[in-house]
């Protein structure tokens, strides 16, 4: 899934031909990943700066979206399906259990930092607070099942996969967090951290110095 900020244009846009909301609705949400990942604040967000940057009336918006927090929501579920796709491809490259949850990990903290305003609007916003957005539980199951794929192997220890999931999350939202608004601090390497997280939190083995570690 691709949030690559598109060109804006000020020249009047032609209709969508019948049939193509789906399309003009992508573009809305397109549109509002570019602009909060510019802004990293949802409340700064406006629907008639949506409509003027693609060149449509503020009316083709709210046909869409009732209001500014229905459009946030659509584009932090973007958001996290694009994590989501980062990070199953990453963990994809590799074999062991162990090197497909680092790998896991280490792209959606990549991922945090090449979109950091986008990461802020995810975990720092006033809507990020709402409830009732699924989505964002699918990246705590996908990584507590890959903690447990390190259980049955023998590379981490037999306890409660989801709790151990909940640690690893906290401790690496806080860190990224910390990265985002205080990058003056002499922070370590990102895969050193990371490495350190799944050391003490899962129980892996730190991995051998052979490892690829500019993942």
């Amino acid at each position: 899934m691709d949030i690559t900020p598109r060109a804006r244009s000020a020249a009047p846009r032609r209709p969508n031909a019948r049939g193509q909301g789906e399309l003009l609705r992508d573009e809305i949400v397109s549109c509002a990943v570019t602009m909060l990942d510019e802004l990293a604040d949802d409340e700064a967000l406006s629907l008639r700066a949506i409509a003027r940057a693609l060149s449509i009336s503020p009316t083709s918006v709210y046909l869409y979206f009732p209001d500014r927090d229905a459009l946030v929501l659509a584009a932090m579920q973007r958001c996290h399906e694009d994590m989501l796709q980062t990070a199953s491809g990453a963990e994809a490259r590799y074999e062991t259990p162990a090197s497909r949850l680092r790998a896991r990990i280490l792209a959606q903290a990549t991922w945090a930092q090449e979109h950091p305003g986008l990461y802020k609007v995810m975990h720092e916003s006033k809507a990020s607070r709402r409830p009732g957005m699924p989505f964002k539980e699918v990246l705590l199951a996908r990584t507590a099942a890959a903690i447990q794929e390190c259980m049955d192997a023998g590379a981490a220890p037999p306890v409660d996969p989801l709790t151990v999931a909940l640690d690893l999350r906290a401790a690496v939202i806080g860190m990224l967090s910390l990265r985002i608004n205080e990058p003056n601090l002499p922070w370590p390497p990102l895969a050193e951290q990371v490495d350190r997280f799944l050391t003490k939190l899962v129980g892996l083995a730190p991995p051998a110095q052979t490892d690829d570690r500019s993942l």
